[in-house]
């Protein structure tokens, strides 16, 4: 009984299993056509993104983006994926974000709905003024895979070219925002992260990389 006294070891708060809890999952169905990958192929992928960025497998790139899982796909696999075969891919994983106004609990809705018109605007403008970049920070869960993972993703530019960099980190409730994903947004300008509310404020970096500002977002679990 203790430990449900401690947030940390406690599950998660029904608000954030709204938003995480089996948003990722294999895009393999049990009967695989030769039109996507297999069970058995995917998870391949999944264990050899885990825990590296593309220049671990001598792949450009500091976060995985879609070329990239072509690329690993094509070197691992050899297998050649189309650009739509792999958004499917990424979309069952949870890389590709949903809406922030969506992915908010309905708990979180309308709080989200007025940051959105009022804290979002001056930090778009900010961005803009010093020639920075906005990240969209989220996390899927992905489903059917051992150990537990989180598809910790960003996603960047105007709609409809919008860039997505993503990793592969041990997940679970007490799995953190993890600093070294922040550090690999944008190396060269600055970074601003404006993190949905899947992590709670304790799983926030105390520390955060230089060129990178944090903006989180309005949640049940932030105050």
């Amino acid at each position: 009984m203790g430990a449900l006294l401690d947030p940390r070891a406690s599950a998660l708060s029904w608000c954030r299993r709204e938003r995480i809890g089996g948003d990722g999952a294999l895009a393999a169905g049990p009967r695989a056509d030769s039109r996507t990958l297999t069970r058995t192929q995917e998870s391949a992928l999944i264990d050899a993104i885990r825990g590296c960025a593309p220049t671990d497998l001598d792949l450009p790139g500091d976060l995985w983006t879609r070329r990239a899982v072509a690329a690993l796909a094509l070197g691992r696999l050899g297998i050649k994926l189309t650009a739509a075969r792999v958004t499917r891919l990424l979309t069952a994983w949870g890389a590709i974000a949903r809406d922030p106004a969506q992915r908010a609990c309905p708990m979180c809705a309308g709080a989200v709905g007025r940051w959105m018109t009022t804290a979002y605007p001056l930090i778009a403008r900010t961005a803009a003024t010093h020639r920075g970049e906005l990240h969209w920070i989220g996390r899927a869960r992905l489903c059917g895979v051992t150990p537990a993972a989180d598809v910790v993703s960003a996603v960047s530019g105007p709609v409809g070219r919008a860039r997505i960099g993503f990793m592969i980190a041990p997940g679970g409730p007490s799995a953190a925002l993890p600093r070294d994903f922040l550090g690999r947004l944008s190396p060269d300008r600055t970074a601003h992260a404006i993190v949905d509310g899947t992590w709670a404020t304790w799983q926030l970096p105390r520390r955060v990389p230089g060129r990178v500002v944090l903006h989180p977002m309005p949640s049940c679990e932030r105050t």
